[in-house]
């Protein structure tokens, strides 16, 4: 049977926009650039896959246009390049630059690694919280969307101990 990777994708513009998507490991990276568009319901665009580090700074450039310069750095082509050679451990990650001029990105973490299920179809989105954000203005906003975050919702269950004066935390 096939693997199955699992990524969690965030964004920076809505603490609360959350999607998790399974894609074969040896999908292409054309293949999860084209499956984004169409989860995202975005238009076809030009866009990039980075690898990123623990921090998220960008590494390696993949792009949807073979851009070879002959330098050992050179973007690699997307339709060349599958998953399962860029992507080797959990929390491995991936940066989606799907807006160039304005360098507005997804960010897409590796959580897990499974089995295909048996009659599956991949890729798939598993799990969603929250609008998509514009493709084209960040600034738009649905007015149905609570503008919270996810970690202030989790984190107002410990409120609890905010400005109770009784608690002494020395013995």
């Amino acid at each position: 049977m096939s693997m199955v990777f699992r990524f969690r994708m965030l964004s920076d513009e809505n603490d609360r926009f959350v999607r998790d998507y399974e894609i074969m490991y040896d999908a292409t990276l054309l293949d999860f650039h084209e499956f984004l568009l169409e989860a995202l319901e975005y238009e076809p665009c030009m866009a990039s896959f980075f690898t990123a580090d623990n921090r998220w700074e960008k590494l390696r450039e993949f792009t949807l246009m073979d851009m070879d310069d002959g330098s050992e750095n050179s973007p690699l082509p997307m339709d060349q390049i599958k998953l399962g050679q860029i992507i080797h451990h959990l929390r491995d990650r991936l940066i989606y630059l799907f807006d160039m001029f304005g360098e507005r990105a997804y960010y897409l973490e590796l959580t897990g690694a499974y089995e295909a299920e048996e009659g599956a179809t991949y890729p798939r989105e598993i799990y969603a919280v929250a609008d998509v954000p514009d493709q084209y203005d960040p600034t738009k906003t649905n007015a149905d969307d609570d503008d919270g975050s996810i970690f202030d919702d989790v984190m107002s269950e410990f409120s609890d101990f905010e400005g109770d004066d009784s608690y002494d935390d020395e013995y």
